[in-house]
């Protein structure tokens, strides 16, 4: 039986504890150098002010989230076609959305959310850079019929009530009903796909993570376990080097596994099922998730693959719909990870009815290569040595470092500049870019909404130029490339988007 959202609903009785336990994990989050503190402190405090004020902390918490939960009500306006909440403790906020601008509607389940049997609702438009709808703790069956209701009064057509009726309850059914999936990720591609990506990124992570560590055991213990004094009563100067290079391994073992349990926990048991013209994505081992996409609404897909990814036959694909901004662009873009070269041509089919391939080659300058060394080596060359003599004492190390550096962002310009090419073929227009990781871009004609071309005055006798299309998914940039070309293709698809009848939403 279909639920009436016509009347203001309110979310699970048990969303109660839910929105408590957020609320704590938020506060907590907030404050937790103050805990840490008062715990290796604890001996020095007074025990019945230390309990009494957890106790204060926890009743507010309580109180707050009670009203959070009694003031949220979420209705559809049937008359007018909108989605209506209303939340807020003290300021109560009306938020109003036009079911037709609605563009994705997720249905996750975190691990406090499973402890209770109850789902989060998120869904949002391409009109702001966050979630515009957000329910916490909404029955699966009822989270279910909610998205379906969303997503098809999208499309909807003013016919007789009596067929109406008829007509949402069907789609409904279809809508609901799932479908055995057609891809499943499998656990091995996953392990592939975790060891061989995202280095930089857990680098950074685990180097932030050990800097925060080493900085609160100086400022309770008063030492610095980093200053050389304090490593040479532990460890022999002659040591040093091994101690080095076995930190270099651990650290990059760190980083593989960092990859590794994140890539499990976020894309685990990941399957993709057809429903109703649409795609239902499903993962999460812990967190799950599942989202719907919609193929019409596709304004970008990128395939990402390295040299060891292509050895091991996976890749990432990345599926950007309509956004609210560059922000919104990497929160809302759909990530299908560890497919092969055949579920990845299934997927594309799908997508745009056909596989894209690879037509007229544009390449950038040389210009730009030079360019690029100038900014990333020239000028901090030029600064590095202008500064040596009064920021370094002991310069024969540095260098060695130095040099070595100019010829790791050598190559990396240079791989960045072979990469870099625009691929035009009938109604599909390809970026290729990246380094390490090489990146395809594709977009269709008919979801383009503006061009924008550019040509400095230094440039004209070169005939070179810039080219950027403008999507609701994001921006796509050539830079440097034959301007006579560019502004061929450009008239090619100003003319195109004119003619079509296609919507880019």
């Amino acid at each position: 039986m279909k639920a009436n959202f016509t009347q203001p609903q309110r979310q699970s009785i048990l969303g109660i504890f839910v929105m408590f336990l957020y609320a704590l994990k938020q506060y907590i989050r907030a404050i937790w150098p103050l805990f840490v503190i008062w715990i290796l402190k604890f001996n020095e405090i007074n025990k019945v002010y230390f309990f009494a004020a957890i106790l204060c902390f926890v009743i507010i918490v309580s109180f707050i989230s009670y009203l959070k939960y009694l003031n949220f009500t979420f209705y559809i306006n049937q008359e007018n076609d909108e989605f209506i909440i209303t939340e807020g403790v003290f300021n109560k906020t009306k938020t109003t959305i036009q079911l037709n601008k609605i563009q994705q509607v997720n249905v996750n389940q975190s691990l406090i959310q499973r402890l209770f049997g109850v789902y989060e609702l998120t869904a949002d438009t391409a009109g702001s850079s966050k979630k515009e709808v957000h329910i916490k703790a909404i029955a699966h069956d009822l989270a279910l019929d909610l998205k379906a209701q969303l997503l098809l009064n999208e499309s909807k057509i003013v016919v007789d009530n009596s067929v109406s009726d008829e007509l949402d309850g069907n789609r409904n059914q279809e809508f609901t009903k799932t479908e055995i999936p057609f891809l499943k990720i499998s656990f091995l591609s996953l392990l592939k796909i975790g060891i061989t990506r995202n280095y930089l990124k857990s680098f950074l992570i685990i180097l932030a993570f050990l800097l925060t560590i080493l900085d609160y055991f100086k400022r309770f213990t008063g030492r610095d376990v980093l200053e050389l004094e304090n490593v040479e009563n532990y460890v022999n100067t002659s040591q040093v080097l091994r101690l080095s290079l076995l930190l270099c391994v651990v650290f990059f073992l760190s980083i593989i596994i960092v990859n590794l349990v994140k890539t499990i926990f976020t894309y685990f048991d990941y399957s993709i099922a057809k429903q109703n013209g649409s795609l239902l994505l499903s993962f999460g081992l812990l967190n799950t998730k599942s989202t719907i996409l919609k193929p019409e609404k596709v304004q970008i897909a990128s395939i990402t693959q390295n040299f060891f990814q292509k050895k091991m036959n996976v890749l990432g694909l990345k599926i950007t719909q309509a956004t609210g901004g560059e922000t919104k662009e990497h929160q809302s873009a759909i990530e299908i990870p560890g497919c092969n070269t055949v579920e990845r041509d299934a997927i594309l089919k799908l997508l745009f009815q056909k596989i894209p391939e690879k037509g007229v080659q544009l390449k950038p300058n040389f210009r730009k290569l030079g360019f690029s060394i100038f900014l990333s080596i020239g000028l901090p060359v030029l600064a590095y040595y202008f500064l040596r003599d009064f920021l370094l004492e002991k310069m024969e190390t540095a260098d060695y470092v130095l040099g070595f550096l100019v010829l790791f962002v050598g190559m990396i310009q240079y791989f960045l500049f072979k990469n870099n090419r625009l691929f035009i073929k009938d109604d599909f227009i390809i970026h290729q870019s990246g380094a390490w990781d090489i990146t395809n871009k594709i977009i269709i004609v008919s979801k383009i909404q503006a061009i924008t071309t550019s040509q400095l005055f230094w440039h004209q006798n070169s005939n070179i130029g810039s080219l950027t299309l403008h999507t609701a998914g994001g921006r796509l940039s050539f830079q440097l490339g034959n301007f006579t070309a560019i502004k061929q293709f450009t008239n090619l698809w100003l003319y195109k988007m004119e003619t079509s009848d296609s919507n880019w939403m």
